[in-house]
């Protein structure tokens, strides 16, 4: 079977490097790019082949999608940046031994405004469900 977009075949998500986080971040925000649009957003200056493979190994890990248009070959993000994080979060979860407890310390870590969301949100799903 294989896994989900973003997944690897344990159901995990999908860990990145630090150059793999940045890519990502730059298609979350500007999708789709060329491997030349992404030097140019870029911090730093890396090679184009770096860039190339990285994004060779984003689409292996089931994260990025090719398309060709033209002559050019566009990059897109496979999953949201949304997903990705709520993926890592919960295996986090799962991983972190005691599940209650993590999750009483994330919450007593949130901000207001966050807090405030998340009590809607379960307000709102209790009604409904």
């Amino acid at each position: 079977m294989t896994p989900a977009p973003g997944r690897s075949a344990n159901s995990s998500p999908v860990r990145l490097g630090a150059l793999e986080q940045q890519v990502m971040g730059l298609l979350w925000d500007h999708e789709p790019l060329t491997v030349r649009q992404i030097i140019e957003l870029s911090e730093t200056d890396p090679a184009y082949t770096t860039i190339a493979t990285v994004l060779t190994n984003l689409e292996r890990k089931g994260l990025v999608r090719r398309e060709r248009r033209g002559r050019s070959v566009l990059h897109a993000p496979v999953v949201s940046r949304e997903q990705h994080t709520a993926a890592t979060m919960q295996a986090a979860l799962v991983n972190g031994g005691d599940r209650a407890a993590s999750i009483l310390h994330f919450v007593e870590g949130i901000d207001a405004d966050d807090l405030r969301l998340l009590r809607d949100y379960l307000d709102e799903k209790d009604v409904s469900g």
